[in-house]
């Protein structure tokens, strides 16, 4: 049954205020609130930790330190990272102790009466410090492409820059949060705030000594997460995990905003030295980068997100010539981890901005150099040896192109320009701002780059008034994963909607699962949700078959009580009929469809006088069950036709690409540095969509995010490592006021896609890798007074407008000489 675009499963819980987080959960009788004491510098000696006056205050019910730790490390890739730190913190906001109390004031006075004896260590702060002193955490990597040396010394046209990328904070709505209540024996029931169940199961299980199976983690859904509820929610999980199994009390932890922002990682800061050699029409023939992340004091998934950024460097661009090296280095900041997009991000900026200076230097313009450049038949493979299938960007560049009336455009702004450039007074009417207007793609790999991560498995119930249970260890955190599957198992039994119900995610019906993550969330689960239908599904037409020829009178229903009839067996593996017919809640047989079926296909059976056999879903389960025939099943889904070598940087890295093109128009005030979004246009290849609205949604909302990232989220620290704007009041994100003034979203059905499930494609990463048009807007804003004025040009040429481009430095980039402090290096 093909439905429509319905809407979001928890839409209407989330109006009404019925949509349960975890804090929402009712609190027990003797239940405790646990909070975190930590140091606010970033790399201390610990001499000594004294919990003796905490323990006295009237309320505290109990302090965790490392040594109530069993098993003291975790770590999503490397077990580098203490669950509680003893002898050294290495990051401000690195947690020393754990408090439980009764009440909220009660645990506030017994943070604040902790007392630590602590030696501040020399810290590494920045990228190039960490340069410098070889920090590193893992080797360096590698991807290789040509002879990129001599293509660099025999193109036409050279540059070179540095393009510094800071971080950016996940801001979810709901912060970091976990519920855990002791079980008896030992076991331990925790709800939590992850992304990644199975794995705040494994730490909370090692934290606490027991095995995984005395572990069970539940997930309602997330308030957001980003990325940030991937990995970094497993250790608050077993903050509270640890008070809980110390008092064998229920135990609470909700971290404040600020606490939140202090504590946990954020988008990894880049900064990407690159070489790049270039013909007269901008082709681009030589890429050379080398790329720095700070990863932060432990690994986190700071190696995998820098393989993304080096298997992303080429975004839509077929080059030749391609090496590209990445290294992430270790500091004494928050361990950074994983955000929307994940390294791709850093990897696209720095070719689309690329593109924007070169056609800067050539005066040409970037779109031009975009579409001379773009993979195209006959340059359609990565320079890690994976064909581009399924290409859609040269049509999405011309489609766009048009549909957006680019040139007209561009001819507007640029006469707008110049008469803003060329009038006598800067402050007069009109002449406050420039304008700029940048077309970007998009070409984003779906699939984990680590291959035992794809894969996924479900569980799905058929109940006997015919509505479904579905049971999947995909995480519900606004995206409409729920929704999705649902529709994919209510089309595979032709029900209707509102008969499926998607569960709880629990590591007790879905164990080893992976993260929802990496844009795989429907993908993953989805699929194996359809392989678990669809094996029930087969059940079913066999009973429906041999129903169709035996009288009513005979059925299970009338006879199964009684025994009066033999009981209907059926062969599970004959699907020899090939019974598609499952629509509208009924399962239909044409008569054609049984004539091999039975020799007693007589005046008894069910065709005697018609041309088909009809059942109800309802009553066809029903029967079933009386069959005593399996009405649930198990289903595991693996991603096929990977192989990507990381240690040669070649291979099959992903299972297909998510394609799109966005169209920036910013108007820029050459007075404030303040950047408006005028006009948005994007269109987005999303293969056969399954819920076309929730896509909408998703290219939206990920184009904002993305956005605040590129213009207003700064993120701001003290000498000492310690994150000063860890509030809504210091830390930008797009307000409504920010959001393009006028947004055109288009979706590209694309029916040319085969390698997921049903055709459809990702869209909950990909489309934030558009808001890079924003930024390379701005760039070509600032491009027209760098092409009237030499000395702005030479500027804009050594100083690469960074990401976040916010008012300062784009007003440093509009007048520099203006500016009497260092830019930002």
């Amino acid at each position: 049954m093909k439905h429509a675009s319905p809407p979001h499963d928890s839409s209407i819980t989330h109006v009404t205020g019925e949509s349960e987080y975890v804090d929402d959960r009712t609190m027990l009788a003797g239940e405790l609130f646990v909070g975190c004491f930590y140091l606010k510098v970033a790399h201390a000696e610990i001499d000594a930790i004294d919990t003796s006056a905490a323990l006295k205050i009237p309320g505290v019910a109990a302090i965790v330190t490392a040594k109530d730790v069993a098993h003291n490390a975790w770590g999503p890739i490397f077990q580098d990272q203490p669950i509680i730190a003893d002898k050294v913190t290495e990051f401000a906001g690195e947690v020393l102790a754990v408090v439980g109390a009764t009440t909220p004031e009660a645990l506030r006075r017994g943070l604040a009466a902790i007392k630590i004896r602590h030696r501040t260590r020399p810290a590494i702060l920045t990228i190039g410090e960490a340069i410098t002193r070889k920090s590193f955490i893992g080797g360096e990597r590698f991807i290789r492409r040509g002879d990129v040396d001599k293509a660099l010394n025999d193109a036409p046209h050279r540059m070179s820059g540095k393009l510094v990328i800071k971080g950016a904070d996940h801001f979810y709505l709901e912060n970091q949060s976990a519920v855990a209540y002791p079980k008896e024996a030992g076991q331990m029931e925790v709800h939590s705030s992850t992304q990644h169940p199975t794995e705040t199961q494994h730490v909370v299980a090692e934290a606490l000594g027991v095995n995984f199976s005395d572990v069970v983690c539940i997930v309602k859904r997330l308030g957001g997460g980003f990325g940030g509820k991937e990995s970094q929610s497993s250790p608050i999980a077993a903050y509270a995990a640890l008070v809980a199994n110390k008092t064998k009390r229920a135990a609470r932890i909700v971290l404040t905003k600020d606490d939140d922002m202090i504590m946990t990682g954020k988008r990894n800061p880049f900064e990407i030295h690159y070489e790049v050699g270039f013909d007269k029409k901008g082709n681009i023939l030589a890429l050379r980068s080398r790329l720095y992340s700070d990863g932060g004091a432990y690994a986190d998934l700071s190696t995998a997100i820098m393989e993304r950024a080096m298997l992303h460097s080429d975004n839509a661009y077929f080059i030749a010539n391609v090496e590209v090296i990445g290294q992430v280095c270790k500091t004494n900041c928050h361990p950074h981890t994983a955000f929307r997009g994940f390294g791709g991000p850093k990897g696209v900026a720095v070719i689309e901005g690329i593109i924007e200076d070169i056609a800067r230097e050539l005066k040409l313009d970037a779109l031009d150099i975009r579409k001379s450049n773009v993979y195209r038949e006959g340059h359609d493979v990565t320079h890690y040896g994976q064909v581009v299938e399924n290409n859609r960007l040269p049509s999405l560049f011309n489609e766009l192109e048009k549909t957006s009336d680019y040139r007209r455009r561009r001819s507007d702004i640029s006469l707008f320009n110049h008469n803003v450039l060329t009038a006598t007074n800067r402050f007069s009417p009109g002449a406050e701002t420039l304008r700029g207007l940048s077309m970007t793609a998009v070409k984003f790999g779906i699939s984990f780059t680590t291959k035992f991560l794809n894969q996924g498995n479900a569980l799905v119930q058929v109940h006997r008034d015919g509505s479904i249970q579905v049971s999947t260890g995909a995480v519900e955190m606004g995206q409409g994963v729920n929704t999705r599957i649902a529709m994919l198992v209510a089309e595979e039994f032709g029900v209707s909607l509102d008969t499926i119900r998607v569960m709880t995610t629990s590591t007790e019906k879905n164990a080893n699962t992976s993260p929802t993550a990496a844009s795989t969330g429907t993908d993953i689960n989805g699929a194996a949700a359809v392989l678990a239908a669809q094996k029930i599904k087969q059940r079913l037409s066999a009973l429906a078959l041999k129903l169709a020829i035996i009288s009513p009178e005979n059925w299970p229903s009338k006879t199964a009580g009684l025994g009066s009839f033999p009981e209907i067996e059926i062969d599970t593996l004959d699907d020899s009929p090939g019974l598609t017919d499952f629509s509208g809640n009924k399962i239909v047989i044409p008569r054609r469809k049984l004539s091999n079926v039975s020799s007693n296909n007589t005046a008894t059976g069910q065709l005697k006088n018609a041309e088909r056999f009809s059942i109800s879903f309802p009553q066809l389960v029903n029967e079933a069950y009386l069959s005593r025939i399996s009405l649930g099943e198990y289903g595991h889904h693996r991603t096929e036709n990977l192989g990507f070598n990381k240690l040669t940087g070649q291979g099959q890295a992903f299972q297909y690409f998510s394609q799109g093109a966005a169209l920036s128009e910013v108007e820029v005030n050459r007075h404030s540095g303040e950047i408006k979004v005028r006009r948005v246009d994007i269109l987005m290849d999303v293969g056969r969509p399954i819920n076309e609205s929730l896509d909408i949604g998703q290219v939206s909302g990920a184009f904002v995010q993305g956005m605040g990232w590129v213009t207003t989220e700064n993120l701001v620290y003290d000498n000492e490592g310690y994150l000063l704007s860890h509030s809504p009041s210091t830390y930008k994100i797009p307000s409504v006021q920010d959001t393009p003034r006028e947004f055109n979203i288009t979706l590209d059905h694309n029916p040319g896609n085969k390698a997921n499930i049903r055709g459809t494609k990702a869209v909950g990463e990909p489309p934030l890798l558009l808001a890079i048009s924003v930024w390379s807007a701005v760039k070509d804003a600032i491009r027209y007074v760098s092409e009237r004025d030499a000395d702005h040009l030479a500027f804009n040429r050594t100083h690469l407008l960074p990401i976040p481009a916010t008012a300062e430095q784009t007003l440093r980039h509009l007048d520099p000489h203006l500016f009497t402090a260092p830019v930002i290096k």
